[in-house]
């Protein structure tokens, strides 16, 4: 509804309400009458109530039946004479005045005419269709602040309504790719997430099934490590995918993804000298990565760095293990015999990788391993953000929920909720894949 303002005058009126009109006005507020259109001379004068029927011709006007617009012309009589705010709508409706106090019906036509004099809500003005159709482009196209859902998101990431920062879109990413699930997060303390996976399920040329996880961390200290882990992520499950249904053996596939990997990343390096003049200080993008490759018998993992894999049992009867060794000073140590486990990860050099991908790196040695359990569990692949802490493999699976296998994206949020709980220091990235391999089109549950 929408109350009736006094009339000014030499305003211009609509011409088929006679309501006042605004300078640039397109359409009449009052009754929506298209102002760019000519009207046309009406042939008769049709009563229209409230609710639609005809009224009776009141005795004192001898029969005739009024017209709605010498109820217009009687919200223009001399102070004194009754008045009645007036109605705007649609077909069907129509401004009725001279309401006489108290009794809700117009002492002029008779119309029905319940409503408080003052209306809470006040009907809009017909939007122009072309600027309604310009707001709905923009508003499709536009992203939508994720703290006050709002205000429009600009280029530089920021709300033009609140003002807040909008997180990236890497900051929090989950997938679930049918009986395997990957989570990662940006973390507490890391201004982004360097961190990346890649998930995957296949065939085999005999028809079984073939699940795929990569996993991926970003060296922080080499330019670009966020778009090392991606391109190295990406690099590694497209091989392997493409491998596996053509008969490849796992292991050797996962070595050929590796490489593959590796590949991607130097090729990251190779850019312009001007740019390396530019900004003489950059190095080698680099990151480390984790694979895993599971079928209905064989479990394979590939590694370089110190990205790790573990596995846990499903009825915990068998003790978890750790399936990779990490490429680390803490790891050099332990192996020459001059430190114990616990001497050389309590030193502050224990996470100093000796081997990543990256065009700097020494040479690249791809490990790879294969085992086959004597009974179901799942393969817990994560970066060091997750196993800092949950080192032990006993600990990794104290975390695993017992129902891992039937639903693995849950698991992974919740172990990516404990390193999270833990402190969070770094990017904490995780996938979950059980063992054996379902058959395909068993999903999670």
């Amino acid at each position: 509804m929408m109350s009736q303002m006094p009339r000014q005058a030499a305003l211009p009126t609509c011409p088929s309400c006679a309501e006042p009109l605004d300078a640039g006005d397109r359409f009449c507020g009052a009754c929506g009458y298209d102002l760019s259109v000519v009207p046309a001379s009406p042939d008769d004068h049709p009563t229209l109530t409230m609710n639609g029927s005809a009224l009776p011709a009141p005795a004192e006007t001898g029969g005739a039946v009024r017209d709605v617009r010498d109820d217009r012309r009687a919200r223009e009589a001399p102070p004194g004479a009754p008045t009645a705010p007036g109605v705007s709508g649609g077909p069907g409706a129509a401004g009725v005045s001279g309401v006489a106090a108290g009794s809700g019906v117009s002492d002029v036509s008779g119309v029905r005419f319940d409503r408080l004099a003052e209306p809470d809500e006040y009907a809009l003005q017909a939007p122009d269709p072309r600027v309604a159709a310009e707001a709905a482009v923009v508003a499709e196209s536009a992203k939508v602040c994720v703290a006050c859902r709002a205000g429009r998101v600009d280029d530089d990431g920021y709300c033009e309504n609140c003002g807040h920062a909008q997180p990236r879109e890497r900051d929090h990413m989950e997938l679930e790719s049918g009986p395997i699930a990957a989570v990662s997060d940006r973390g507490l303390r890391h201004h982004r997430n360097e961190d990346a996976f890649g998930l995957g399920c296949t065939a085999l040329p005999d028809g079984s099934p073939a699940l795929v996880a990569i996993v991926c961390d970003g060296v922080s200290s080499a330019t670009r490590p966020d778009d090392a882990s991606l391109a190295a992520s990406k690099a590694a499950s497209e091989t392997l995918l493409a491998a596996l249904p053509q008969g490849t053996h796992p292991q050797q596939a996962m070595h050929e993804a590796i490489v593959a990997a590796s590949h991607a990343v130097n090729a990251l390096a190779e850019e312009p000298a001007t740019a390396r003049e530019h900004a003489p200080h950059q190095n080698a993008p680099a990151c480390t990565l984790v694979g895993s490759v599971v079928t209905a018998g064989l479990l394979v993992v590939g590694w370089v760095g110190d990205s790790r894999a573990y596995w846990v049992p499903a009825d915990r009867s068998s003790p978890p293990a750790r399936l990779t060794e990490d490429d680390s000073w803490a790891a050099q140590m332990v192996a020459a015999g001059l430190m114990n486990e616990a001497e050389a990860y309590a030193d502050e050099r224990a996470h100093a990788i000796t081997g990543w991908l990256g065009a700097d790196a020494y040479e690249l040695e791809p490990h790879t391993a294969s085992f086959k359990p004597d009974r179901p569990g799942v393969v817990v692949v994560c970066t060091d953000g997750l196993w800092n802490y949950a080192e032990a493999a006993e600990e990794m699976a104290g975390v695993v929920p017992p129902d891992a296998s039937a639903r693995p994206l849950h698991s992974a949020r919740v172990l990516v909720g404990h390193a999270l709980d833990g402190g969070g220091h770094d990017n904490v990235t995780v996938a979950v894949v059980p063992f054996p391999a379902p058959a395909q089109g068993a999903g999670s549950a």
